[in-house]
């Protein structure tokens, strides 16, 4: 493993941010894709002799991918292998799993987060830019409402910190948001998000007066999507 070793240590100090550089057009918020992720660290691994590959497994309920970094020399390493539930048993449902699953491993494997780029910090006109700080009357959130049985896909799992830092607790309610939206299938099922999710919702209503209406608006979007289908 000596060569690998060597090798990995060299193209980590080569490797960019993970920029955020796709917008979600109902909350216009910036995130990392997996291109994005990609190309953070593609560049280096080559350059010092690493190839990059993904593997995928079967799993009746999702996905699994495991990151793997090959040497030149012949020398593997992977970082393990990492599971990503499917919200629903249809191909966007697993495509959208299997998206997520390798931008979270290949993250993972490389040690890299999402970051802003602050060249575009001076152009950036979206009032997301510039949320709001949690107000001081809110000193803590409403505990987490478990979601037990078939609602249960539904729930957004938030695991950073409102308080320590919104942007990044407000960016993964809204990327866990649409792909839940995504996955519904009639106008019960965006009724059924909501409700799950009500919880982290108020939050938002409190604490962001811009990204609120914007949440409000989308639910709305989709609702009426489907009731468009329905009058066809």
């Amino acid at each position: 493993m000596k060569e690998i070793a060597s090798a990995l240590v060299k193209a980590q100090r080569e490797f960019g941010p993970a920029l955020k550089s796709s917008t979600n057009p109902h909350f216009r918020s910036k995130y990392a894709d997996l291109s994005s992720c990609i190309e953070a660290v593609i560049t280096a691994l080559n350059s010092n002799g690493i190839y990059l590959m993904q593997l995928t497994d079967e799993h009746p309920d999702g996905v699994r991918v495991s990151t793997t970094f090959i040497h030149e020399s012949g020398e593997q390493l992977s970082g393990g292998t990492l599971f990503m539930p499917a919200s629903k048993a249809d191909p966007q449902g697993f495509m959208s799993a299997l998206t997520y699953c390798r931008r979270a491993s290949l993250m993972a494997a490389c040690s890299i987060a999402p970051e802003d780029d602050d060249g575009n910090q001076a152009t950036r006109t979206a009032p997301m830019a510039a949320s709001p700080k949690p107000t001081p009357k809110v000193t803590e959130a409403p505990p987490p409402k478990i979601v037990e049985g078939k609602d249960s896909q539904w729930r957004i799992k938030v695991t950073t910190d409102p308080d320590t830092d919104w942007n990044d607790w407000l960016s993964v309610v809204v990327q866990g948001t649409v792909f839940a939206l995504d996955m519904a299938q009639n106008k019960e099922d965006v009724m059924t998000v909501w409700r799950t999710n009500a919880n982290i919702y108020k939050i938002v209503e409190q604490r962001d007066s811009v990204a609120y209406p914007e949440l409000t608006k989308t639910f709305k979007t989709y609702k009426e999507s489907f009731d468009e289908q329905v009058s066809k």
